[in-house]
């Protein structure tokens, strides 16, 4: 591959291995293991696998190598792990790095799962985390301590959308040592910055814009070769949370349309934003695309475009939410995101139901709010749909 290839191309060619047949889509590997021609062979790989040499598929696959080449190429990192889920990324990234006695600051607004794995899991093993308001630079710098091992924060927050400045966190980050572990989902790679912006490993719920089509549970983590081979492929590997060939292969070729993708959805999410934008039934629309938007500019210098995702409260509450749930023709009530159909959720209920109400006040999830994620369909049609459900109360 050129390295003066850019984006789409990559998107397209970046990592492919051909087989002797010359086949034009990419081969899927299904097998679970494979031979070797002596003894003298095997204990050789073992001891240190080439870049194409392969063990078990618990360990890598050809088909699963060449979507973590593809996927690393795109967001600009040494190397990449693609795991089955986006959770199983989000995991491996922390458990893989940390032990008894570690300390995190984490951002607070997270999905319900992250919370999860910071609050319960970490603590269970004697990590202690320390939740701060992700868009305070003075609460990270607080936050820090010589015992600082990583920071933990999705890019751009769910379901509130808040951005978090991830070149102001990396810098007092770094100064104390510790990894900046981002959770990229809302940014998409389409977007992305954060390796320029200082970012140590970037995780991915390959599930949504990457497959992009409702199909496959995926993940994958990106970072320096060292940190990837080193610290997330020994826990990954041993733990078992490999990517299987074939959803490999639906990633590939979710990553050929991707940015297409991508870009449509987030043109179609600024036009919804902006159409729903002081609409009397609702209390707020929150899009990072609207210059209402109190990061806005951060936006801008971070991601080039609000993304694909928008949020906005309904007045009256979970009653009146429900009823413009229930009354949507052509959304689809779902919890996933990053679909070429477009989906909505009322977090206070689902991803985030396990929330206390205060943590739910606190990060802003009202019993009004809905997530919606754009998809493909066409802006007018979606707008006349939440126009009319809207209307509808």
């Amino acid at each position: 591959m050129s390295d003066s290839w850019k984006r789409r191309t990559r998107a397209v060619h970046g990592g492919t291995k051909r087989s002797q047949f010359g086949e034009m889509s990419e081969a899927i590997y299904l097998t679970q293991g494979f031979s070797y021609d002596s003894a003298e062979q095997a204990e050789a790989r073992f001891l240190e696998a080439g870049h194409d040499e392969f063990i078990y598929a618990r360990y890598g696959n050809p088909t699963v190598a060449m979507f973590e080449e593809r996927i690393a190429t795109l967001e600009g990192t040494e190397d990449a792990f693609a795991t089955a889920s986006g959770m199983a990324a989000v995991t491996a990234s922390l458990m893989s790095m940390l032990k008894a006695g570690d300390h995190v600051v984490s951002a607070k607004a997270l999905f319900g799962s992250c919370l999860y794995v910071l609050e319960e899991v970490l603590g269970r093993y004697g990590v202690e985390v320390t939740f701060v308001d992700g868009t305070d630079l003075d609460q990270w710098r607080a936050a820090m301590r010589d015992d600082t091992r990583a920071v933990f924060f999705e890019s751009v927050a769910n379901p509130t959308l808040e951005l978090v400045d991830i070149r102001g966190v990396a810098e007092i980050a770094h100064e104390k040592g510790a990894l900046v572990i981002v959770d990229n989902v809302f940014s998409t790679p389409v977007f992305s910055k954060a390796v320029e912006l200082g970012a140590d490993v970037i995780v991915y719920s390959a599930t949504k814009h990457i497959d992009g089509q409702g199909r496959t549970l995926g993940g994958v983590i990106l970072g320096t070769r060292e940190y990837i081979r080193k610290t997330a492929e020994p826990f990954l590997k041993h733990t078992g949370a490999a990517m299987s060939p074939f959803t490999a292969w639906v990633m590939l070729k979710g990553l050929e349309t991707m940015e297409l993708r991508v870009r449509a959805q987030a043109e179609g999410a600024l036009k919804l934003a902006q159409a729903l934008e002081g609409h009397p039934q609702l209390e707020r629309v929150i899009f990072p695309g609207l210059a209402a938007h109190p990061q806005h500019d951060l936006m801008l210098s971070q991601m080039e475009q609000g993304g694909t995702v928008l949020s906005f409260d309904v007045k009256g509450g979970q009653e009146a939410a429900f009823k413009v749930l229930n009354a949507l023709k052509i959304v689809k009530i779902s919890n996933n995101l990053g679909d070429a159909k477009s989906i909505v959720t009322h977090p206070a209920t689902t991803t985030h139901q396990r929330l206390p109400d205060e943590q739910k006040a606190e990060l802003g999830i009202t019993r009004g709010l809905l997530r919606l994620s754009v998809g493909l369909e066409d802006p007018d049609d979606l707008i006349a749909d939440l126009k009319d459900a809207l209307d509808a109360l």
